[in-house]
């Protein structure tokens, strides 16, 4: 059974930086995309940021310079480093990967999400 578990949530003060990890286990598809979106209140879930199998990335306009994702391939970890915390990014973290198997398909798993709260 696939898991996606996140950590590194929590309350921070504007300014400040957060490290969130998401440790993937029992995947059985070839990942090909890892990454974080996020939910503020009222507003609809949006991608943050994502890492491909060739490792190229790709960052919401709001957080480019500001968040850096990177991915473990050997752990099955991706984690996403935020620096410069504005009020405006709290939200729960989700965290996502995709993958592809030639006789499964498709397929796309997401973590419960963790917390984040930065204070002005």
């Amino acid at each position: 059974q696939v898991q996606l578990v996140e950590s590194g949530g929590g309350e921070v003060p504007a300014g400040g930086s957060l490290r969130l990890s998401c440790a993937v286990s029992g995947y059985r598809f070839r990942i090909v995309r890892m990454g974080w979106y996020r939910q503020a209140p009222g507003k609809e879930r949006e991608l943050t940021a994502t890492i491909v199998d060739d490792g190229s990335t790709n960052y919401a306009d709001s957080v480019k310079g500001r968040f850096t994702i990177s991915r473990d391939t050997a752990e099955n970890t991706v984690s996403l480093q935020m620096n410069s915390l504005k009020p405006e990014d709290t939200a729960v973290y989700y965290c996502t990967v995709d993958g592809k198997d030639s006789v499964l398909g498709f397929d796309s798993s997401w973590g419960r999400g963790t917390q984040v709260t930065v204070s002005s």
